[in-house]
């Protein structure tokens, strides 16, 4: 334990700790949750948590560009300690209020501990390798430097010295190049035999750091590295809630139409697990727009849930049951879905089609696109853009730029983000580097608030059509979940967007008649749903369809295909395109095939025919009235989350643990009395007894129900039937405890 005059500065971080006072233990807690939990013992057992690499790190990656340059100056030092009142002069440019408030933050983590000198921790020193952008110290790296420095390097040729600046700049590591065979050394080997750079592995070489801060000059840690002030994008927030609307109804619609397009055929899963090109350059043919688009809306699916593999007796990619449900909610309930999958996805849309390491390109709905960081760095990018108000924000480059300054640890991550706003705009998230309000709902309060944020900005789906004499069927707005899934089968989308223009033609038409549809169908829904009278044409092309619709009936046998039109059977039997259906006659209208009939009706109908299936009835066969559907899930959530935030309760109960930790440790304790847990002895019960008579505090070892086991300061006030009550110090509340859990037990003075 640390003991120190009350004049006397602390010397080391446990003892610098004990020193501060409850509100700024509490801070450093809330800044560095992780740490916190469980509760630690005492303020040694905090400092040793405060001393973990990974929590170090973590630390570290969340501070700005200018706290560092700061931690910098400290760790540079050539002393172990640096004077606070001596920072600014050591960094001229640097305010002197923003070198307060990065001392400020550094102390607040813990990463900077003293009051008069700053120190900086052993695990911090080895956690920033390269402070300010400079080398190790020559002695570290065992260099010999020449005696006199400042001639050697006035020496240099021109090539030899630029080498040396740039490795004077940001990174002093630079690769060492290859020498041809016979050729004259490189400027960095003539610097290596020089003894101007040391090298640190078969090809990597490093610039010491005493010639580093002599090639800087006057400014030894750099250009002050102080806020970008990046150009503000201003626009209307209404006009941009209107903009930001009209990208998610097409969205909704174009994730409508290619899970439509899928539940009529599916993909085909690769055995690398994406799916194939072939598939998404039919996807982008039917839906008429390019494969690149088709590719984010069918990742935009499969993150939402929507689109899954079938399951292991079926390796197709399909719609999942979710989106029988998700197609029955309201649109701004379907778009926050998407926006929510998005989110929470630890896939990166943007790697889709850039070529790997083998040099093939990334399949759509591939594993290679999984990255565990996507989820924060689109949170991390949102939220820069929500802490400007409604009507401003900031475009890509403008954002990359700010990222980098205030996380300039993670800034190799920040390549993606260019990309992650352009996903949010496609969505309507943002628009134009400004958030939405449901794009600023989405981020802060879930779902939810993002579906209230799109809330009277889309418009209510339509239960109606306007039937054109071109056959064609216009619907001014999205559909109702039942309409839409009508049209579906009775006609094709020819168009889509803000309207959709459906297609009705003869092939449709067999369409819902395969389906179990009949002309009466088809003709009373055309007049229910159409506000325009129906087109004489479309009805009669719907009579001339239905007229040859089941003339050819095929059944199983293995299968046959009948008709009473002897003539037509003969044409099939006779027509090259048939002969992969392996027909042969059977009787002078009837044919028999060794194929399924399901695979009979594909041939004959992709040969222009117009067949029906029947059962051993003669009864006309539909298709299955439920389409196939992957079970689903939705992926993402798998990402290592940032430490739970503490509440103010729980930092509050924290530090009374910590403080009652280290008041049992200063307490003058008497010879503690052990037992084995479960086993109570006399002596335990002696020294419990005379705790509870004379009121004095107990310094208790106790294994609780989880076996876990902890030592606490315990003001004891009663005993009986094997349970002591007492007020527990540490968690500021009374308790009771086992007697056969204690495992020793001291009476406790102050001291």
């Amino acid at each position: 334990m640390d003991r120190m005059s009350p004049d006397q500065p602390p010397a080391t971080l446990a003892a610098w700790l004990r020193t501060r006072t409850d509100e700024q233990l509490g801070a450093l807690l809330a800044a560095r949750p992780d740490v916190a939990r469980p509760a630690p013992s005492d303020v040694v057992g905090l400092a040793t948590r405060l001393a973990v690499p990974v929590s170090v790190d973590r630390a570290l990656d969340e501070l700005d560009a200018a706290t560092l340059q700061v931690l910098d100056a400290v760790l540079l030092s050539p002393t172990d300690g640096v004077p606070r009142a001596e920072l600014p002069g050591l960094l001229p440019g640097v305010p002197a209020d923003v070198v307060d408030a990065a001392v400020e933050e550094l102390t607040t983590r813990a990463l900077l501990w003293g009051d008069a000198d700053l120190h900086a921790p052993e695990p911090v020193r080895r956690a920033v390798r390269y402070p300010a952008g400079l080398g190790r110290r020559a002695t570290d790296l065992r260099v010999p430097l020449p005696r006199d420095l400042a001639a050697a390097l006035a020496g240099l040729d021109d090539d030899e010295r630029a080498v040396l600046e740039r490795l004077a700049g940001d990174r002093p590591v630079g690769h060492l190049p290859d020498t041809t065979a016979g050729g004259p050394p490189s400027p960095a080997r003539r610097l290596l035999q020089q003894g101007l750079l040391a090298r640190i592995d078969a090809v990597n070489v490093e610039l010491p750091r005493e010639i580093g801060l002599l090639l800087r000059g006057d400014a030894p840690l750099g250009p002050p590295r102080l806020r970008p002030e990046p150009r503000v994008a201003e626009r209307d927030a209404t006009v941009v809630d209107r903009q930001a609307a009209g990208a998610a109804l097409e969205v909704l619609g174009r994730v409508a139409d290619l899970l439509t397009a899928l539940e009529e055929e599916p993909a085909g899963l690769l055995r690398s697990g994406g799916l194939g090109v072939r598939d998404q350059k039919r996807l982008a043919k039917e839906l008429r727009i390019g494969e690149a688009d088709v590719a984010v809306l069918i990742e935009l699916a499969h993150v939402a849930g929507l689109l899954d593999v079938g399951g292991a007796q079926r390796d197709e990619w399909l719609p999942t049951r979710l989106y029988d449900a998700w197609r029955e909610q309201d649109l701004p309930d379907r778009w926050a879905s998407l926006a929510g999958g998005w989110l929470a996805s630890t896939r990166l849309i943007s790697l889709v089609g850039q070529r790997d390491v083998a040099g093939k390109a990334v399949n759509v709905l591939s594993p290679d696109v999984v990255r565990q960081t996507a989820p924060v760095l689109r949170r991390s990018a949102l939220a820069v853009l929500a802490e400007f108000p409604p009507g401003r924000g900031l475009v890509a480059d403008e954002l990359v730029a700010l990222l980098r300054w205030r996380t300039p640890r993670r800034a190799d991550r920040l390549a993606p983000v260019p990309a992650l706003l352009a996903e949010a705009e496609r969505l309507g998230i943002a628009v134009g580097g400004v958030l939405s309000t449901a794009g600023r709902g989405l981020l802060t309060g879930g779902e939810d608030a993002a579906g209230d944020g799109m809330r009277g900005l889309l418009p209510e789906p339509l239960d109606h059509v306007l039937a054109q004499p071109d056959l064609s069927l216009i619907a001014p707005g999205p559909l109702v979940a039942e309409l839409a899934a009508t049209l579906a089968v009775v006609a094709d989308v020819e168009s889509s967007g803000g309207a959709t223009v459906y297609r009705v033609s003869d092939g449709s038409i067999r369409r819902a008649l395969d389906a179990g549809w009949s002309a009466t169908d088809l003709h009373d829904l055309f007049t229910r749903v159409s506000r325009t009278p129906v087109p004489q044409a479309l009805d009669y092309l719907v009579d001339d369809v239905a007229r040859q619709h089941g003339r050819l009936r095929v059944g199983a046998i293995e299968c046959y295909v009948r008709s009473d039109d002897h003539g037509l059977v003969s044409q099939v039997l006779s027509d090259r395109r048939t002969a992969n259906a392996e027909l042969r006659r059977l009787a002078p209208g009837v044919l028999v095939s060794g194929l399924p009939p399901e695979e009979v009706l594909t041939v004959l109908r992709a040969a222009g025919y117009a067949p029906a299936g029947e059962n051993a009835g003669g009864a006309v066969l539909t298709r299955p009235a439920q389409p196939p559907r992957a079970a689903g899930r939705r992926p993402g959530g798998s990402a290592p989350v940032a430490p739970r935030p503490m509440s103010a309760d729980d930092v509050a109960a924290t530090v009374r643990e910590i403080r009652a930790g280290d008041a049992a440790l200063a307490a003058r304790r008497t010879e503690p009395v052990r037992q084995v847990p479960g086993v109570t002895t006399a002596g335990t019960l002696e020294l419990l007894s005379q705790a509870v008579r004379d009121g004095v505090p107990v310094w208790l070892g106790y294994v609780d129900a989880q076996g876990s086991g902890s030592q606490r300061m315990v003001q004891p006030v009663s005993l009986a039937g094997g349970f002591l009550q007492g007020f527990d110090e540490g968690r500021g509340e009374t308790r009771t405890f086992a007697v056969h859990r204690i495992t020793s037990v001291a009476l406790a003075q102050p001291g």
